[in-house]
């Protein structure tokens, strides 16, 4: 497991102090790679001078934020889950179920207001239960959540019927438009709603007493519960505000598209996950940051869009994002070898 600085207060278990020098350089080393590894992707479809003009225009620029945004949102709620040391496989199928649930409160006439904190709460639902299910049971997370994948899905088709919903426009389309209404917001507006969030998630992370909880039952479990932390409380409402991520994506899902599908994001929790690993999450726990998961879901963006303006066949992509997962994750246990080392 992660090994972390630690002070100790009166009443209280141990929990990250003040960083040494040695974490600071090892936190500026995890920070550097995610940069280099855009830089890397960027300048790759670069190099072909026919690809070269449209992959660096503005334009395009603007097409990957907007595109970015489901797996940021996603990356955001993991990166909670998995700083404490757990892992949400159910993520896409929670996307699927809130999309369908936003597409049916507006299809029943409700404000888009509405659909969009129904959306988000029922992701938070979702959440709340894998939490309980993984304290109560004490069952790994990957099992239970791989079960609620398929719950979840089945819940998503059973909803839709087994098609889609195509209820009328509302401002939820407008949030994920490529294309900004009002045009003087330059990108759509969930990437702002994106960003805001992820400004508020660092804070929480970095400032607050829960941000502190979070990364130390990361860093060790058993320490934490011996320290009198409610670790089993603090797991429900971890993946439950994973869950609220998760549901907001979800919501914007169906902003994107227009219509409530039961089979979108089949997948899409590969992304996420990839996105933290890449941005120096561990899924050992106790490690990870907001910056750098959302530099890793703008990498999985601009691989998945360089892959199509290159023409490459599909499976090519998938090959590469594939490759891109193991090699993630293969950083991650090297550097968690080296340092036991």
């Amino acid at each position: 497991m992660a090994q972390s600085n630690t002070i100790t207060q009166p009443g209280s278990p141990d929990l990250p102090g003040r960083p040494t020098p040695r974490d600071t350089m090892r936190s500026a080393g995890r920070m550097a790679g995610p940069f280099l590894g855009l830089a890397l992707v960027l300048l790759l479809f670069s190099i072909k001078p026919d690809v070269r003009s449209s992959f660096l225009a503005v334009g395009n620029f603007r097409i990957v934020a907007a595109q970015t945004v489901i797996v940021a949102l996603g990356a955001l709620g993991m990166t909670i889950i998995m700083i404490s040391g757990g892992i949400d496989l159910s993520v896409g199928s929670v996307i699927a179920l809130t999309c369908v649930i936003a597409a049916l409160m507006i299809k029943a006439g409700q404000p888009a207001i509405v659909a969009l904190c129904v959306a988000a709460l029922s992701g938070g639902v979702v959440g709340a239960i894998n939490g309980s299910l993984i304290a109560g049971l004490r069952v790994t997370p990957f099992i239970v959540t791989l079960g609620t994948l398929g719950v979840a899905r089945g819940a998503a088709k059973w909803l839709a019927q087994e098609q889609t919903i195509n209820p009328p426009s509302s401002a939820l389309n407008n949030l994920a438009a490529t294309q900004p209404v009002p045009s003087w917001l330059l990108v759509s507006p969930g990437v702002w709603i994106t960003l805001a969030l992820a400004i508020l998630t660092a804070i929480l992370l970095r400032y607050t007493l829960l941000g502190r909880y979070i990364f130390a039952i990361g860093s060790n479990e058993i320490a934490s519960r011996l320290g009198g932390l409610r670790v089993d409380a603090l797991k429900i409402g971890i993946y439950a505000l994973g869950g609220l991520f998760f549901g907001l994506a979800g919501a914007l899902q169906y902003g994107r598209l227009g219509m409530g599908d039961p089979t979108v994001a089949v997948g899409a929790e590969l992304d996420i996950i990839a996105a933290v690993v890449i941005g120096g999450g561990s899924l050992s726990g106790g490690e990870g940051s907001v910056l750098g998961s959302i530099l890793g879901a703008l990498i999985m963006s601009f691989l998945r869009n360089g892959s199509q303006q290159m023409g490459w066949p599909a499976y090519v992509e998938e090959m590469i994002i594939g490759a891109v997962i193991v090699a993630a994750v293969a950083l991650d246990q090297i550097r968690h070898r080296g340092r036991k080392g």
